[in-house]
């Protein structure tokens, strides 16, 4: 539980120790392979709602926070994953929603690097990343969700569960979130 407890200037953590040592251990090792399990795919969606690094991580602890608090919710260890990325939006809405109107820098996030490419390559793989993400940040709150979680390989059923929202709408969410980003992006 290092970094969950330690985090050190991040307001969300505020919480204290006695109260998360008051809890059941089978809860706090749940979480922990949660956080193990989930940890990237919940930096990549924290990253989908704000640009700023530091900011970035803000909203990852807050993610985190609402997740030990509302894990105790989950009804069916069958859709943890729905569970879990519903967890992580709703956190990315308020963050959005309690930030909206306020400066951000430009700050790109660097994707994890791949195996065995040239140096040119790589450059022109890391341009097209940042294009991509830049491109989704820019796409409406409802499209930003349905095509990040789609990133995240999960199912259109998977989508609707964590979103609350049906199938089809999320088909027309990723339509639509498609045919926006070909707006977006320039032809290679």
């Amino acid at each position: 539980m290092g970094e969950f407890l330690h985090g050190q200037k991040n307001r969300a953590w505020r919480v204290r120790k006695s109260s998360l040592d008051q809890t059941d251990g089978d809860h706090v090792q749940r979480f922990e392979q949660i956080i193990e399990e989930f940890g990237p795919a919940l930096a990549r969606t924290a990253a989908s709602y704000e640009r700023n690094a530091a900011m970035q991580q803000d909203l990852l602890q807050e993610i985190r926070l609402a997740l030990f608090r509302s894990l105790p919710q989950l009804k069916d260890p069958s859709k943890l994953r729905a569970f879990v990325f519903r967890v992580a939006h709703n956190c990315g809405v308020d963050h959005v929603v309690a930030h909206t109107g306020k400066s951000a820098t430009a700050d790109s996030s660097a994707e994890p690097q791949t195996d065995e490419r040239t140096p040119e390559q790589e450059l022109l793989a890391q341009e097209r990343t940042r294009r991509l993400v830049e491109a989704i940040r820019r796409l409406e709150l409802p499209y930003r969700q349905v095509i990040t979680l789609l990133l995240e390989d999960m199912s259109y059923v998977e989508i609707a569960d964590a979103l609350g929202i049906s199938v089809a709408n999320v088909g027309v969410r990723v339509n639509r979130a498609k045919t926006r980003l070909k707006e977006l992006l320039p032809h290679d």
